[in-house]
């Protein structure tokens, strides 16, 4: 069975969400999820640029308000 996990990188500019992403990414199994709210647009192109480089899928991402939203999956 997969897990759902979340992390929570508002408020914390570049490359501090992207860094979040990868420690936590370390901890799980393929085929887990990762859901990470950002605030800073930079990672609009960051966190997606990082997956593609170690091989991870975004499955989602949207924008509200000021809030970024990933939803990743682990490969």
């Amino acid at each position: 069975m997969h897990g759902m996990f979340k992390i929570d990188a508002r408020r914390l500019l570049c490359p501090l969400p992207v860094i979040r992403t990868q420690d936590r990414i370390k901890e799980l199994q393929p085929g887990d999820e990762l859901s990470v709210l950002c605030s800073d647009p930079g990672t609009l192109h960051d966190i997606p640029a990082w997956c593609r480089v170690h091989g991870h899928q975004v499955i989602e991402s949207s924008t509200v308000d000021d809030e970024i939203h990933f939803l990743i999956r682990v490969c």
